[in-house]
């Protein structure tokens, strides 16, 4: 009898589950369709920087990065991972980051993260479940080895777009020092910054899922110093237009406003992006200045005469460690993951 019974409760719970387990599942499979994009930003940086362990300067680097916010379209709030298409058989694919923008005008969270190669995606879980009809802001960036050298460099890129765009902006740097830069289609926009790095933008609306945009890129360019590294070496221009100047401040109000600006530089969380290029010179401005003002606090604490044994200690380890901390920190400036605020508090601790 109890046997009988046993029985029956294992039939009664294999039934049930085969409603529960699947509406369960079905809660959590990420569906892109249902979460399009309020606003996405390609940036496209040929020999922009090298990922530590990059086996060869001799071989260019491509990175990409991706803003994207996206909107729960789904009716309910989703708690499963999210799923972004990425080139992931490219030659030398690296997945470098995925980060969340919790808090508004904040620099990024990382978040853990997956590549799939064979269905060509990049995975990661939120750290709180995204609310229904709410955005949720993100940013990955991968390196990829897809530069040929011929006569010439060049590269193709191609967006994958699984989910409807409604803003969407496509942004490629030139590397510095590139000469005879060739870009098909045509970029809606272009400028040059005031140390001569080229940068091309394109401006889309109503992106609809699976349309996808593909560009050819072509330059000539000796050797493979990075932009980042370029940037180390360059000075501001040394006249009254840029001495003891906010860079950022000066920048923003050449663009039609006197305000100042409390968003990320460069970032998912602006409108048009017409103007990108001045800002982009203001930031190499900046980032001069700051060069020279670091110099000078470092003099001034040389003056102080530290101990031998201090000055040991700072050779073999603060002093390296600080210089890739703040070449770290000018990337995220330059790329728009830190506004200029949260740079100069970061920068302090350095100094």
């Amino acid at each position: 009898m109890l046997k009988n019974k046993l029985l029956a409760v294992f039939v009664i719970l294999s039934f049930l589950s085969n409603f529960i387990i699947p509406k369960t599942s079905a809660e959590t499979v990420f569906q892109a369709e249902k979460f399009p994009f309020k606003e996405m930003q390609v940036q496209v940086m040929p020999e922009f920087d090298y990922p530590e362990g990059w086996e060869s300067k001799d071989i260019p680097s491509l990175l990409v990065g991706q803003y994207g916010t996206i909107t729960n379209k789904s009716g309910q709030d989703y708690e499963g991972k999210i799923e972004i298409p990425v080139p992931a058989m490219e030659k030398g694919f690296e997945a470098s980051l995925v980060a969340e923008f919790p808090e508004e005008n904040k620099p990024e969270v990382q978040r853990p993260f997956d590549v799939d190669k064979e269905k060509g995606i990049i995975t990661w879980k939120p750290a709180k479940a995204i609310k229904s009809n709410e955005t949720y802001k993100f940013v990955i960036e991968y390196y990829t080895k897809s530069i040929t050298i011929k006569d010439k460099k060049s590269f193709t890129y191609e967006l994958t777009n699984k989910a409807d765009i409604e803003l969407l902006d496509v942004i490629f740097y030139a590397p510095m020092n590139a000469k005879t830069i060739k870009l098909e289609p045509k970029s809606d926009n272009n400028s040059k910054n005031e140390y001569g790095e080229e940068l091309y933008y394109y401006e889309y609306k109503n992106v609809k899922a699976g349309d996808g945009l593909k560009y050819s890129f072509s330059y000539q360019k000796d050797g493979t110093e990075s932009t980042m590294e370029a940037i180390n070496k360059k000075q501001p221009p040394n006249d009254e237009n840029h001495s003891g100047v906010n860079a950022t401040d000066q920048v923003v109000k050449n663009g039609g406003t006197t305000e100042t600006s409390e968003r990320p530089i460069i970032g998912i969380g602006g409108s048009s992006i017409i103007g990108i290029a001045i800002i982009i010179a203001g930031i190499f401005v900046y980032l001069g200045l700051k060069g020279n003002k670091q110099a000078a606090a470092r003099v001034a604490k040389q003056k102080k005469q530290p101990s031998k044994k201090q000055t040991q200690t700072n050779k073999l380890g603060s002093n390296s460690t600080n210089a890739e901390e703040k070449k770290e920190l000018r990337k995220k400036l330059l790329t728009g993951k830190i506004d200029q605020e949260m740079y100069d508090e970061e920068m302090k601790k350095l100094i």
